[in-house]
């Protein structure tokens, strides 16, 4: 990944730094480690204007490897299509950073442009599509940005809930910053899902839109939470080296027309939820 940008607010470089993010931001400082937007290190004397830019390596933390391979499904000069594995988040974010999909790829495929066009959940494996070259990047960012991506799910659910299916299960979901669980909430509905059943508790879900924990609040509202859920319909703590028992949701299926060249594309994970 690439260093971090701070947008100063003025002054004296190492006492920001160390005011803003501790001691070991201002050890980089006297390590050297530390450039403004000209390459130019900083040193504990620099002082520099409001509103300039330096740049930083952030400590990456101690991460649980998570056991797990990323077969490829497709590879060309414009995407890469992967069958991501439970319990692997697709980019960086707060305590993944090397055990994500993107990391990973980046690192074993050599493609240092490689980014996602989309995301599944950390606990939701199945296809997940990249970009490799940033030009081509918003192109297919913008494919599932307008809905233009069929995507299908696959999901196992124990539980018996008296509910006619199909099914288009319409809501309002909100996920606050800083609260693991999304909630439904009144209003103009942001979230829609097909719901079909598929007989000895296994689903096929459909999503129409694409709001984070989706699938899981929609099964959790019928009655039908997707088994080993640890979060709907209630939080139950996990281990984070615990990889004993995988969300049973898979995002089996992924078609659209490709943006470049126009052809169908058409992608299947040969995931299965167990």
């Amino acid at each position: 990944m690439g260093p971090a940008r701070v947008r100063l607010r003025g002054g004296a470089v190492l006492v920001e730094l160390a005011d803003r993010f501790g001691a070991a931001a201002a050890e980089k400082v006297f390590n050297g480690e530390v450039v403004d937007a000209d390459g130019a290190v900083i040193t504990p004397s620099s002082v520099l204007p409001p509103g300039a830019h330096v740049y930083l390596y952030r400590e990456l933390p101690d991460e649980v490897v998570v056991p797990f391979e990323i077969p490829v499904l497709y590879r060309d000069d414009d995407i890469v299509v992967v069958d991501k594995p439970h319990f692997l988040a697709t980019m960086p974010r707060g305590r993944h950073v090397a055990q994500t999909a993107l990391v990973r790829l980046r690192r074993s495929l050599d493609l240092p442009e490689l980014s996602p066009a989309h995301r599944l959940d950390r606990l939701t494996a199945g296809v997940l599509l990249f970009t490799v070259r940033r030009e081509v990047r918003g192109a297919y960012q913008t494919l599932f940005a307008r809905g233009l991506v069929s995507k299908t799910y696959v999901a196992r659910s124990s539980s018996s809930a008296s509910v006619a299916l199909p099914a288009v299960v319409r809501s309002r979901i909100i996920k606050r910053r800083s609260v693991l669980q999304a909630v439904e909430e009144p209003g103009e509905p942001n979230a829609e899902t097909l719901v079909e059943a598929l007989g000895e508790g296994w689903y096929r879900l459909s999503p129409r839109t694409g709001r984070t924990h989706q699938l899981r609040v929609h099964m959790a509202s019928l009655g039908l939470p997707i088994d080993n859920d640890p979060l709907y319909p209630r939080i139950v703590e996990v281990a984070a080296d615990d990889f004993s028992a995988p969300l049973q949701l898979v995002a089996q299926r992924l078609e659209f027309d490709d943006p470049l060249s126009g052809e169908p594309r058409s992608f299947v994970s040969s995931a299965g939820v167990h």
